[in-house]
């Protein structure tokens, strides 16, 4: 009977040490973090991202990413376009703007992040086209999203039907 209960504990941990190995914590640079947003006569970028991301190129089916972008932080490079933006958005009643995958597959050369994306109270499905740039201990995501303003109430005259949204996120193992 040892003879069995032995291996088996053996390779219970083994599995067990095997399944914490597949998947990597990540820890972004959030100083150097890009988020960048166009769509008709607007652009600009965000800061104050803060991200969770676990993420094993090789086994992207159990990623898990979680995202907030602090939306006070919306800068146009022009004063009134940074506040009728910032407006638009309501950032006075809620300054974050978050994304919470649900799934992540691989897509091609890159991958695809399903998930929900909050803005202004409303919470939608979502997509973030991305790729990952592995580097041993370090790394770059780099995704893309198209975001339609009206969906999540965000309809203020000037709005533009539909925004681009780039992400260049410098990562560390952690």
């Amino acid at each position: 009977m040892k003879k069995i209960i032995y291996p088996a504990i053996i390779a219970a941990f083994v599995s067990l040490y095997a399944f914490t190995v597949i998947m990597s914590n990540w820890k972004v640079k959030s100083d150097e973090a890009v988020i960048e947003f166009s769509g008709g006569n607007i652009s600009g970028r965000f800061e104050g991202l803060k991200v969770e991301i676990e993420f094993d190129k090789d086994h992207p089916e159990q990623a898990k990413i979680s995202a907030t972008i602090d939306a006070t932080s919306l800068a146009t490079g022009f004063f009134l376009k940074n506040w009728h933006a910032k407006d638009a958005l309501g950032v006075d009643t809620y300054p974050l703007i978050k994304f919470v995958s649900t799934s992540v597959t691989k897509n091609g050369p890159g991958f695809l992040a399903n998930g929900n994306l909050t803005m202004k109270g409303a919470t939608k499905p979502s997509v973030i086209h991305f790729t990952f740039d592995d580097k041993g201990n370090q790394g770059v995501f780099k995704g893309t999203l198209k975001v339609i303003p009206a969906v999540y109430g965000i309809d203020r005259s000037g709005t533009p039907a539909s925004v681009s949204v780039t992400l260049t996120v410098p990562v560390t193992k952690s």
